[in-house]
């Protein structure tokens, strides 16, 4: 049974598949998921303990057609119903956004509806419009993820500044490193946040970076190195390792930095509202941090559910959507670019 539609709404087909989550959505008006599925491929690349390119690439392809298919299923809608289609074309592993690109660019002409290549962090950003109908720009927005750790000022729908980046390891690589290195295994993010809850976050003292030279830049490559000289220097003594200590200090680490530069931004640029995204912002513990010095500083605080801030098709949907009312298409040429940076066509 097909949905009653009003002729000025916006339909969006979203696709994702940037790394090694193969998504598909339709969203409404750019604020309403009617549905958002999602096929993960973290138990393929658990056996080697981290995403494999040419993997992802073909698990895509096997998994694309039935994503979009579901995608509409579950909105009880067909592709006459659409307004136009979205997909990530960067940044992001270059076969596997490929996988997505080419299915957008056969369903855009063979359906005759418009195309929208779409920034794979804008992406994430916009995740925060979907549960927060009251957010709007100006605000400022901590994206960090596996891949990417930026302090971005959303100036307007599409139009954003970069006031700091990392320099070297993105805060979720880092985490994957860390974890890797004291025995969690992969996915290194969800494991280090749970078994931190056993540990003592002041057991062991690791370094918080600054950077001379911008202080809203990010470098967690020292943080990562100091653990890992801990773990040698207690295998050398013969010294036991507390896995949830190591854990636990390592996160107030990592969540003490980007608290710090979040709102040493925000006050600078006296913003009022602050959000965060991307899937390091599923963690538990800087989401608590986060929270708290938003409320001592008397700031709005917004984030997404868990489940979009992992990779998916819906916050691709809504970046979408206001790309389409801003006029943005793009022709069948469109193509992956794995090193897209964030404001650039």
């Amino acid at each position: 049974m097909q949905m009653l539609q009003n002729k000025e709404d916006v339909y969006i087909l979203a696709i994702e598949s940037s790394c090694d989550e193969t998504a598909a959505a339709v969203v409404k008006n750019g604020r309403t998921v009617l549905s958002n599925i999602i096929s993960s491929q973290i138990e393929l690349h658990k056996l080697y303990g981290g995403v494999v390119p040419e993997i992802a690439s073909r698990k895509h392809i096997e998994k694309i057609n039935y994503v979009v298919e579901e995608a509409l299923k579950t909105a009880g809608m067909n592709l006459q119903d659409m307004t136009a289609v979205g997909v990530t074309y960067g940044p992001g592993l270059v076969g596997a956004l490929l996988v997505g690109v080419s299915a957008a660019k056969a369903i855009s002409y063979g359906a005759g509806l418009p195309l929208i290549g779409v920034h794979h962090i804008e992406g994430h950003i916009s995740a925060n419009y979907i549960e927060n109908p009251d957010l709007t720009p100006p605000f400022l927005c901590l994206v960090v993820s596996g891949g990417h750790t930026h302090l971005v000022m959303v100036n307007d729908y599409g139009k954003y500044e970069i006031l700091g980046r990392t320099r070297d390891d993105a805060a979720g690589e880092a985490f994957d490193k860390v974890a890797r290195a004291i025995g969690l295994g992969y996915p290194g993010g969800p494991k280090i946040d749970r078994i931190s809850k056993e540990g003592n976050c002041g057991a062991i003292h690791f370094p918080r970076a600054k950077v001379n030279e911008n202080p809203y830049d990010f470098s967690f490559s020292g943080l990562k190195s100091a653990v890992l000289n801990y773990l040698n220097s207690c295998e050398m003594k013969g010294e036991p390792v507390n896995q949830a200590d190591v854990a636990a200090s390592f996160q107030k680490a990592v969540t003490d930095v980007l608290v710090h530069h979040s709102l040493e931004a925000v006050k600078e640029h006296q913003i009022s509202k602050f959000a965060i995204a991307g899937g390091v912002a599923s963690n538990s513990a800087l989401r608590a941090a986060m929270e708290s010095a938003c409320m001592e500083a008397g700031i709005e605080f917004f984030h997404p559910s868990p489940i979009l801030c992992t990779d998916n098709a819906a916050m691709i949907g809504t970046a979408a959507y206001y790309e389409y009312l801003a006029g943005k298409r793009d022709g069948l040429d469109l193509n992956a670019v794995a090193n897209l940076k964030l404001g650039e066509r």
